[in-house]
């Protein structure tokens, strides 16, 4: 199939479920929102995934509502404090969330006390995309393949090491159920957000990193990291000689990152529906689709009730699987 045509049927798809949303009424409040610019909590550093997806829908969704749409970087203990922030935020539409399967789907099963409900204190906007994650080794790392980086670690437990954005990211969750499903031990050592552990792993003080694939794209594509596999459950066109987890018989394991954004529950109807309308009109533009595409991504297109069955899925999945695999970060 052309990129082109599978293109067209996603932007279709999208509007069909705007035009179903415009047959509904806004009433009075919503014509008058929004009044004032609205904030994007990113609860990552600068220049990781979240930030990636935040700031492209801040930039298009701001133009579609004529007010700013700003970007608020709030970082801290993985991805906790910037989604309970949203969490605990007036509920009048102002306050918008970048949620992905981190935040939202991995945290349950992480925390014993987690300070919010995935499912209980948020209500999607929308899904935007979904990406695989890289898993990236140092340039002078004397493996060619993660089998091989296995079968050294299994005979030299606790010398290799595995960075992550933080405790309760989702590279963090990601590796270490690799490495306990392919019965290995490595090292974890957590960072700051993406770009602190980019700097270890290029300067040679860390060993191995699984990164969202378009943040990791600009690393392979330069040869300054050895891509090892992804973990979607299909090789990325980017780097087609890249096998996927399943492929490299390691371990029995796929993950695929989405992204969107989300509100605080209670948040009006009328505002909700204002909100999701523009936001299904910017994730339907063909710029945007490219922009995604390009780099590794999967345009979504789905419905509020789709997503919150996607969410409730992921977070009974992934809290099962946390547990048994004991991943604790409290």
């Amino acid at each position: 199939m052309k990129p082109n045509t599978l293109n067209d049927r996603v932007r279709r798809k999208l509007l069909t479920a705007l035009a179903l949303t415009s047959l509904v009424a806004i009433p009075a409040l919503a014509q008058g929102y929004p009044s004032k610019p609205l904030k994007v909590v990113v609860p990552q550093p600068p220049g990781g995934g979240f930030d990636f997806v935040g700031r492209l829908l801040a930039d298009r969704l701001g133009k579609q509502l004529a007010q700013p749409v700003v970007v608020e970087n709030r970082p801290g203990s993985g991805t906790l404090i910037g989604t309970d922030a949203v969490a605990k935020a007036s509920p009048d539409g102002y306050t918008l969330l970048v949620g992905s399967i981190s935040n939202l789907a991995i945290n349950p099963g992480l925390y014993s006390n987690l300070p919010y409900d995935s499912l209980r204190d948020f209500e999607p906007v929308g899904l935007a995309v979904a990406y695989s994650y890289t898993l990236m080794a140092r340039k002078d790392l004397p493996f060619s393949s993660l089998k091989d980086l296995v079968a050294h670690a299994k005979v030299n437990s606790g010398k290799l090491t595995y960075a992550s954005a933080g405790n309760g990211s989702g590279q963090h969750v990601l590796a270490a159920a690799l490495w306990h499903l392919a019965g290995v031990e490595l090292v974890h050592v957590p960072y700051r957000g993406a770009q602190a552990a980019y700097q270890d792993l290029l300067g040679g003080r860390v060993d191995v990193f699984f990164d969202l694939s378009p943040t990791a794209r600009v690393q392979v594509d330069a040869g300054t990291v050895k891509a090892l596999a992804v973990s979607g459950s299909a090789r990325l066109a980017a780097h087609p000689e890249v096998p996927t987890l399943n492929e490299t018989g390691v371990a029995a394991l796929e993950l695929e990152s989405w992204f969107g954004l989300f509100m605080p529950a209670k948040t009006p109807t009328d505002v909700a529906t204002r909100l999701r309308a523009d936001l299904a009109k910017v994730i339907a533009s063909p710029d945007v689709i490219d922009i995604f595409r390009k780099a590794g991504g999967r345009p979504l297109a789905l419905s509020a009730v789709d997503t919150r069955a996607l969410v409730k899925r992921d977070v009974d999945r992934w809290t099962k699987l946390t547990r048994e695999l004991s991943i604790k970060v409290d």
